[in-house]
């Protein structure tokens, strides 16, 4: 329990309380926690974006867009992990190689099938864009998200759960 409250910028009574846990000690593999509303502050960003992150401009408005797309609305940190999953992806063999191949993959994320990614992400969107890039990742490689009130495809729920956050689920 300490390992999320600390991973996730929340207390533990937080966690615990949320997610009516009895016993704390006892969280099974597959079971889903809930992560309360952990809002990250400026003194908690992993420092500036560098070149090293081999992240470009473009890169990071279109991480920034799908954020604000897919994301808005959601805790903070459920938005990191949105431009995670997008970085995951980019890192995985199952899928492009390039942020904007990721995004642009053929149903791959309703917003760009929508219209919502074009529009203009607000601040929180880019910060979170650029906490991912730095390499901030609260879904520990989850390569899937969604929001189980709006999923229409029952495949999706065979992928292996990792966390919830906000109203996503995130899978590997």
């Amino acid at each position: 329990m300490f390992k999320l409250s600390q991973r996730f910028y929340v207390s533990q009574e937080e966690i615990i309380k949320i997610n009516g846990l009895k016993n704390p000690s006892l969280i099974h593999p597959g079971q889903i926690i809930i992560i309360p509303d952990g809002k990250t502050t400026a003194s908690r960003s992993a420092g500036p974006l560098r070149s090293s992150t081999g992240i470009t401009n473009e890169d990071l408005r279109l991480l920034a867009q799908v954020v604000y797309g897919e994301a808005r609305g959601e805790p903070y940190l459920g938005q990191v992990a949105v431009a995670a999953v997008v970085l995951n992806r980019v890192k995985s063999n199952d899928f492009p190689n390039t942020i904007r191949g990721v995004i642009f993959q053929p149903w791959a994320f309703t917003a760009v099938h929508d219209g919502q990614f074009y529009l203009e992400p607000d601040a929180t969107a880019w910060q979170a864009a650029a906490e991912a890039a730095r390499g901030v990742d609260p879904t520990g490689g989850a390569l899937y998200y969604w929001n189980p009130a709006r999923a229409t495809n029952s495949w999706i729920w065979t992928r292996p759960i990792i966390w919830r956050i906000g109203n996503h689920v995130f899978a590997r």
